[in-house]
């Protein structure tokens, strides 16, 4: 079967958690959908001895390391990069070669729902990303981990939206333009590093699932996750009408609610991912 005429399908019954999607691919021989998958990753199904697929839980221990296949000195890097979501880690055993893919899945209920693909604090980023302290400083005012009334002096902003932050078009316009400019210049590994993660459990690919609750069909798409970051992260690094930043089709805000209510986080709309078609 051609590459193009996959990639995006509908599915009888419902499939759209990780629990679910593993049941598929360890049912390889016999399920059709995870014989599309395999295909779309490159796989000649019959030449595939075995396919093993474990869902990655949110905190892995030190001590389950051997079960993701990875080396004790990778455990730091790999739990701080790894993507948080819901993963799957297929392991791919063709003759003797053994192959390892790891899926992002991102579940969507309608062509308007937001699903967070990244939060961390701006003390992080900054470790992850180097911008200065300056620029860490306006997104501390951003995610109100620093209350923009005690810094007016600072800012010279005297009058808030909300007391409890700040938002983007409120900060001086040379500080917007400083943040644009260095989410510009710094986007390839910015959204390398939101989209795809880090080392060992970094995506190779993104499944996004939409169940249709009413006639239990699940609408699925399966793409290349260089695919992903292309779609997602191409487009103006600009400040969005409500004051949060937008990098292509990624929206940066403040996380908001709890936990967390002082991190900063990227979110996507995974259903735009339909509009790519193909395989």
């Amino acid at each position: 079967m051609d590459k193009t005429e996959l990639g995006s399908k509908t599915a009888k019954g419902g499939f759209a958690n990780e629990k679910a999607i593993c049941k598929k691919f360890n049912a390889w021989k016999n399920d059709k959908e995870a014989q599309e998958w395999l295909k779309i990753m490159g796989y000649d199904i019959k030449k595939l001895v075995s396919v093993k697929a474990i869902q990655v839980p949110t905190r892995i221990k030190k001590s389950d390391l051997s079960k993701f296949e990875v080396k004790e000195e990778e455990y730091e890097k790999f739990v701080r990069f790894k993507k948080a979501d819901a993963q799957i880690r297929i392991i791919i055993k063709i003759g003797n070669i053994l192959k390892i893919e790891n899926l992002s899945l991102k579940k969507a209920n309608s062509d308007a729902d937001y699903n967070q693909i990244d939060k961390r604090t701006v003390e992080d980023y900054q470790e992850m990303w180097k911008f200065d302290d300056e620029i860490a400083f306006w997104l501390r005012l951003f995610t109100g981990e620093l209350e923009p009334k005690k810094y007016s002096r600072k800012t010279g902003i005297k009058k808030f939206r909300d007391n409890r932050r700040l938002f983007l078009n409120e900060m001086p316009e040379n500080v917007q333009k400083k943040i644009i400019s260095f989410f510009e210049s710094n986007r390839i590994v910015i959204v390398s590093d939101i989209i795809m993660g880090r080392g060992g459990l970094s995506a190779n690919w993104m499944l996004v699932t939409r169940l249709n609750k009413e006639n239990k069909t699940t609408t699925w798409t399966l793409k290349d996750i260089n695919v992903v970051m292309n779609f997602f992260g191409s487009g103006e690094v600009c400040v969005s009408p409500r004051g949060s930043l937008y990098i292509g089709k990624i929206t940066m805000q403040k996380k908001g609610g709890t936990p967390d209510p002082t991190k900063l986080q990227f979110k996507i709309k995974p259903c735009q991912l339909f509009e790519l078609g193909g395989g």
